[in-house]
């Protein structure tokens, strides 16, 4: 089966097709995004952004 569906990734709100990311939950998260998360040590400064932006897949927009 041929799926080219568009996600919006939720970390960094960008168009992506399906097979060019994760499924989370109910959420996406591109392949860009999900590489520099795993990259990104817990003291730098973006961290807290990606933790944020999870909490919005894990308990909805109302996080």
């Amino acid at each position: 089966m041929n799926d080219n569906h568009e996600h919006k990734c939720n970390i960094c709100n960008e168009p992506k097709a399906e097979g060019q990311g994760i499924r989370v939950v109910s959420g996406f998260i591109c392949e860009t995004c999900e590489e520099e998360m795993v990259r990104t040590d817990v003291k730098d400064a973006k961290y807290p952004f990606f933790i944020h932006q999870m909490k919005q897949i894990f308990l909805g927009e109302n996080a």
